[in-house]
């Protein structure tokens, strides 16, 4: 599968999408569609569609967005050094989309990495578990399970 940001892709993106992944924004806390979402799946891009982040690496952080420990396929996230808001950050950004998508820091689950990947739900698309062969993500199978 090819990923790529197409200028169809981006028309289609919702106002709060656009903010976010095209214009470095950021979601309110707790407001996101899938800060709480626990079914099986993998997170994808919501430009390009490449494989972000699985269900078996999310956890419940308490920071009101969706967290992982770490991305599904490293070689899709950029980690850039963000300087904005009179801050030091890890912004994570999409390859191929070249998406925003949040920032990392170092304040995960130690047993996990310690890493916590605090993502943005407007520059994502869930794939459940049950569509992700029919969606053409079947090679990501094995990196989701069933969260309690």
């Amino acid at each position: 599968m090819t990923y790529r940001k197409t200028d169809e892709a981006v028309s289609k993106l919702t106002p709060e999408q656009f903010r976010v992944t095209q214009q470095n924004g950021t979601e309110r806390p707790f407001t996101g569609e899938y800060t709480d979402n626990k079914r099986p799946g993998i997170y994808v891009d919501i430009v390009s569609g490449e494989p972000l982040f699985a269900s078996a690496d999310k956890f419940d952080s308490g920071c009101g967005w969706p967290s992982f420990t770490k991305p599904i396929v490293p070689a899709n996230v950029n980690e850039l050094r963000d300087n904005s808001h009179g801050m030091i950050r890890t912004e994570v950004r999409s390859v191929h989309g070249d998406s925003h998508l949040g920032h990392v820091f170092p304040d995960g689950p130690e047993d996990r990495g310690g890493l916590r990947y605090c993502i943005n739900s407007a520059a994502l698309r869930f794939i459940p578990r049950e569509e992700m062969e029919a969606e053409g993500y079947g090679a990501y199978i094995n990196q989701v399970e069933d969260i309690k």
